[in-house]
């Protein structure tokens, strides 16, 4: 699990258990938490290229990237925590930090809490309404990665928490919410279901030994046709948004176009493609941020 990265070629040895522990060495998820937030803060600001390096607008995008940093490696760390018992029994996951016995419950415990001690202090820096929808997700984050051992849509619980960050990215200009953000944020969680979806299909066959759920096994042989029909309600949702935002919706054709792409591209039964088209997204959270900012 661990590579030849950064992490395990820059870093001191004590620190790379903790780096491992929060995903250091895989920024994928931090980039899917935070785009959607950077995408709030674009929307909000009416498209922003022309003063992105004015002083509020660059120092929001910093918050929200350090914030974003600190708050998907404490939310991996909390992740860990829960699964330490499964992780030892799967191939993919049995050399984590946990289960492999190079950091402690304690320790990771006493981890996840600087991370969101930090990723508070930062918060403050917002207004109020940003900070309590900040402060309200430390909870489901807690608690998402039980969400498998109980529903077979831990996805949607994912959506759910990993896309809160569009509404704060909103608040944080507008200090309000409003109807077009909440499209925006359902588009977001049904895009989240699909290619969190196509990441679980890599673990099918550990998360039916071990009676764990999720939409991949749900799904099952259909789930390319499920898959679909999120990302085409996702890509939905945000276009009726941008045109109530920005009064068209010419820029997001390259998204449709990428969204479909990786529904052509995607072989379920191969976990490398699907680890490839889940990694994808990310370009896709660039696209869009580009289109909303120009």
């Amino acid at each position: 699990m661990t590579g030849k990265g950064f992490v395990d070629t820059v870093l001191p040895e004590a620190v790379r258990p903790y780096a491992h522990l929060a995903r250091w060495d895989r920024p994928i998820g931090m980039w899917l938490l935070l785009l959607p937030g950077w995408w709030g803060l674009a929307l909000a600001s009416d498209g922003i290229a022309g003063r992105l390096l004015t002083g509020e607008i660059l120092q929001l995008f910093l918050i929200f990237l350090v914030g974003g940093f600190l708050v998907r490696g404490a939310g991996c760390t909390v992740n860990d925590i829960w699964d330490r018992k499964i992780d030892g029994e799967v191939e993919r996951t049995k050399k984590r930090p946990l289960p492999s016995g190079r950091v402690t419950v304690r320790q990771a415990v006493l981890f996840a809490a600087v991370q969101f001690l930090s990723a508070f202090l930062l918060l403050l820096l917002l207004n109020p309404l940003t900070i309590l929808i900040g402060v309200l997700a430390v909870v489901p984050i807690c608690l998402y990665p039980l969400l498998k051992r109980v529903t077979w849509w831990p996805q949607l619980g994912l959506g759910l928490v990993f896309n809160l960050s569009v509404l704060m990215g909103w608040t944080a200009v507008t200090g309000s919410l409003s109807w077009e953000v909440l499209l925006v944020y359902c588009g977001c969680i049904c895009w989240t279901i699909g290619y969190d979806t196509v990441y679980a299909h890599q673990d099918m066959e550990d998360d039916a030994r071990l009676g764990m759920k999720s939409t991949a096994l749900l799904f099952g042989r259909d789930s390319k046709k499920f898959v679909a029909v999120f990302y085409a309600a996702a890509w939905i949702f945000w276009s009726v948004a941008v045109f109530f935002i920005f009064t068209h919706i010419w820029q997001m054709l390259l998204p449709a176009l990428y969204l479909l792409w990786q529904i052509l591209a995607w072989n379920p039964k191969d976990k490398k493609n699907s680890l490839k088209i889940f990694r994808s997204n990310q370009m896709l959270g660039w696209i869009i941020l580009a289109l909303f900012m120009l």
